[in-house]
């Protein structure tokens, strides 16, 4: 039997429990919408007149998530150098700093722009 068989046949029941998940809540879910559900709410602010009627909200925390969720990936690229810094001796730990240099630098141009501000 060919290796990829079972890997196909994973990748087919979790095509199926996935469709099969979205129909069965689109077909049993109520569908009961009101003013309150379809009215723009962000980060627990409440929706000012305003933002309701252009459905505009500040998007300075999706920035800033986004930039949490960038610089939290890169540092996650540390870890398995952190396991195997014994064996990689000097190489590994100019690497690793040329890797920290990269991280920084837009760091620190995000930070002198304004991105990091809630205001």
């Amino acid at each position: 039997m060919n290796p990829y068989v079972s890997l196909l046949i994973m990748a087919g029941v979790a095509l199926v429990v996935a469709l099969g998940g979205l129909a069965l809540s689109a077909i049993i879910s109520p569908n009961k919408t009101n003013k309150v559900k379809v009215a723009n709410y962000e980060c627990g602010i409440d929706p000012t007149p305003v933002n309701t009627e252009t459905g505009r909200f500040p998007v300075s925390f999706y920035l800033v998530g986004m930039t949490f969720i960038i610089f939290d990936v890169e540092v996650v690229f540390l870890y398995p150098w952190a396991t195997a810094f014994a064996r990689l001796g000097f190489f590994g730990l100019s690497a690793a700093l040329v890797f920290i240099a990269l991280i920084t630098v837009p760091y620190i141009l995000e930070w002198r722009r304004g991105g990091l501000d809630w205001d």
